[in-house]
């Protein structure tokens, strides 16, 4: 198999209040038969309702809350551009979980969560440098200094 993600879906609750929030960051999306898709780089984030989602999966769905133990995150190229999206998010309705830090990486995050509770991470990484076009590519950890 491929190593390669290409959408990322994420079960809402509420459709429209979902699709709202993400405009207010910025973001434009196509919404086709009950269905967001976000063009995000070289994939695509997707917002589905929730139940629709496990429906489809085959997975029963009890609707509790709580940590779903994944993280969405995007990487930018400096500490002052976490700050802004971090306000950015704020004011979008987002809630701030932990506001801008250093980490212990030597690198700048925060993190928030969207209206379903969606965790995002926004980080600068020192490590991770970016191409222009935005693209991560993870380094080479064995590689000697």
């Amino acid at each position: 198999m491929e190593q390669r993600i290409s959408l990322v879906t994420l079960g809402v609750s509420d459709l429209g209040r979902s699709t709202a929030f993400y405009e207010r960051l910025g973001w434009r999306g196509q919404e086709v038969e009950e269905t967001v898709f976000f063009q995000v780089g070289g994939l695509a984030m997707v917002l589905w309702r929730r139940d629709k989602v496990a429906e489809d999966a085959g997975i029963d769905d009890s609707g509790t809350g709580g940590f779903g133990g994944m993280t969405l995150a995007q990487n930018v190229r400096s500490r002052a551009e976490v700050d802004e999206l971090m306000a950015v998010a704020a004011a979008a309705g987002a809630e701030v979980t932990t506001p801008a830090r250093e980490t212990f990486y030597g690198g700048y995050a925060g993190f928030f969560t969207d209206p379903d509770g969606h965790v995002w991470e926004i980080a600068w990484n020192p490590g991770f440098p970016l191409a222009s076009d935005g693209t991560l590519t993870v380094p080479d950890f064995g590689a000697a200094d």
